[in-house]
């Protein structure tokens, strides 16, 4: 009787078909149970930029 074939699996690394570290962070972000989170930090990082800008002193009142 012939001796039966294991199968060992290769490291992911060696592997063709394995996802690079852009495609993963970019499938992570995208993923809509993230979509909440990533769409506050945006939300946030628009406030903070607007603000650090010239068009915050439109948020100012009028000084008569």
């Amino acid at each position: 009787m012939p001796p039966k074939r294991v199968l060992v699996e290769t490291s992911s690394r060696s592997r063709g078909g394995s996802k690079g570290v852009f495609r993963q962070t970019y499938d992570t972000l995208t993923s809509a149970e993230n979509a909440p989170v990533v769409r506050s930090i945006a939300v946030f990082g628009v406030g903070v930029a607007i603000l650090a800008s010239s068009w915050a002193e439109y948020l100012l009142p009028p000084m008569n």
